[in-house]
């Protein structure tokens, strides 16, 4: 299903294009209150970018194969002067791939837990549990695949460290490891806030969560993420 997008372009050349599920939607907020130009914002949910998403590809480099999020996409694109992402001149901001809860599903890894109901730490660690986490993301990662045969610059903010109940947070983080690490080998910029807003258990502190909601961040976690994209020079 599509989430609600939005567009901004305020005065002033556009410092980044802004791509990704709903977890991109705090820091266009934020960007906007800031004044930071802009163009871009949500164009799917979180599940839509993990398996595969891409069409044919034509020269301009990745095309989306949901109609909806291409058309969104090409008005991005059309926003800042090219046709596709081959000429995209601004860096590149997205959350593709990084919706660690989806991911982190309960009744996906039921068969791999122990006795006492848990998922073993061993296993966590293991190879198999990065293949399947890979397998899980593959279309995220054959986009940034295609974003670095372009040269683009990527950054991708981690989510907000919120495990909603239908989630393991014991495969939530060791799965967002595997993610990180995936999209660092590709060159990607990983924007990670944990130290700043996480408290002893690794959970994002209440001050930097969207109320009555379990996944998202506020504004003042956006806040965060455009301070870390500006320390970037971007």
């Amino acid at each position: 299903m599509t989430m609600p997008y939005s567009t901004t372009t305020l005065p002033g050349p556009a410092r980044f294009l802004l791509l990704g599920d709903s977890h991109a939607g705090c820091v266009g907020k934020a960007a906007r209150q800031a004044g930071l130009p802009f163009v871009g914002g949500p164009v799917g949910s979180g599940r839509d970018f993990l398996g595969p998403f891409l069409d044919d590809e034509g020269d301009g480099g990745p095309v989306f194969r949901d109609a909806a999020a291409r058309r969104l996409v090409q008005g991005f694109l059309a926003e800042l002067g090219v046709t596709g992402f081959a000429g995209l001149g601004v860096p590149l901001v997205c959350t593709f791939g990084l919706s660690a809860h989806s991911v982190a599903t309960r009744q996906n890894w039921d068969v791999h837990r122990d006795r006492h109901g848990a998922v073993p730490e061993r296993f966590l660690r293991s190879g198999l549990f990065a293949d399947l986490v890979r397998a899980s993301v593959r279309g995220a990662l054959a986009f940034y695949e295609r974003t670095a045969d372009l040269g683009l610059r990527v950054l991708a903010p981690l989510p907000p460290q919120r495990v909603p109940g239908l989630s393991d947070p014991s495969v939530f983080f060791a799965a967002q490891d595997v993610v990180g690490a995936e999209l660092a080998a590709r060159g990607v910029e990983i924007v990670d806030l944990r130290e700043r807003v996480t408290d002893g258990s690794g959970r994002q502190r209440s001050v930097f969560c969207e109320p009555d909601d379990t996944i998202h961040g506020n504004l003042a976690f956006g806040r965060l993420v455009v301070a870390e994209l500006l320390d970037r020079a971007l």
